[in-house]
């Protein structure tokens, strides 16, 4: 192996629905991370590999950060702030189109102190005018001291290369941590049911909060069928979600299983046959059980 390989871990921060999950997506070509403009999608730690000739990235898309409000939120920025000492390098992504905001300073705060290298990414640079970028560069900068700041728009893929160039220059000569054709460390199950929670988010949209958990039942494929068989629950806190995730004759439902089944299809590279059911399980996001069932394992991180 070349001895100048390069390899190191990631992770990007900053407020809900900056695009951290858009970017992680355009970085591996593939949808690993679950994207939407509600705020608070991402609720797991989602490692996404990017293998070059001389280097290997592994990114951590952290939830966005914002003071919690229950347990799952206390969890979910516990998670976040943890990576911050596990990794070679910080990507501090903030929406030029919104531009600073008191999420951003509350960020900054929590990464004072920090020695790893952070970058300052302004993303979504494509929605402003070039020359509402430098104030905003400006006023980010005199709040914090950043290693390097890097325009980018996640969306249509401009300067994305150049932030990647950016990041191999600052990371360690290391090992391949992960084969070259992997692209996330996370179990298909939980790839799975992040895409049934995308749809159900998408399609209920302002009628369901993020109240919503997909718990994977059952994934099998039998022998001589070339269907691979997944029943799955999603669970929500009150008997009033329920109705409107089933919605009419069971319209909702519907509509949910359909989208998400070709995404899983796409991922898998096989036909999938998804079974679908929603259950009430009252307050689940300040229950420490439940918590555990739906995989925020505090003893992971």
């Amino acid at each position: 192996m070349d001895n100048k390989h390069k390899s190191g871990f990631i992770s990007i921060v900053g407020r809900p629905n900056v695009g951290k999950s858009t970017f992680l997506n355009r970085v591996i070509g593939q949808k690993i991370a679950i994207m939407s403009d509600k705020p608070q999608t991402t609720r797991n730690k989602i490692q996404g590999v990017l293998t070059t000739n001389d280097s290997q990235m592994v990114f951590i898309d952290t939830p966005g950060i914002h003071k919690p409000k229950h347990k799952l939120g206390d969890f979910m920025i516990k998670m976040a702030t943890n990576t911050f000492r596990e990794v070679d390098l910080i990507l501090f992504m903030v929406n030029v189109d919104e531009g600073y905001g008191r999420g951003d300073e509350y960020i900054m705060e929590l990464l004072q102190g920090v020695k790893t290298p952070v970058f300052l990414v302004l993303n979504k640079i494509d929605t402003v005018h070039p020359d509402e970028l430098l104030p905003v560069i400006d006023q980010y900068r005199s709040k914090f001291n950043f290693t390097e700041t890097v325009p980018i728009s996640a969306l249509e893929g401009n300067n994305v290369e150049v932030l990647l160039n950016q990041i191999s220059e600052y990371l360690p000569e290391g090992p391949q941590y992960y084969p070259a054709d992997q692209v996330t460390d996370h179990p298909e199950r939980f790839i799975i049911s992040e895409l049934i929670r995308e749809k159900a988010l998408h399609l209920t949209r302002e009628e369901i909060p993020h109240s919503i958990a997909v718990s994977i039942e059952q994934i099998k494929k039998e022998k001589g069928r070339e269907v691979i068989d997944i029943m799955a629950t999603i669970v929500v806190e009150r008997d009033s979600q329920k109705g409107i995730v089933i919605g009419k004759r069971g319209a909702m439902l519907k509509e949910i299983g359909q989208r998400a089944r070709e995404d899983i299809e796409n991922l898998l590279g096989s036909k999938v046959y998804l079974e679908l059911w929603v259950k009430v399980q009252k307050d689940w996001r300040n229950k420490a059980n439940s918590l555990r069932d739906f995989g925020f394992n505090d003893k992971e991180y």
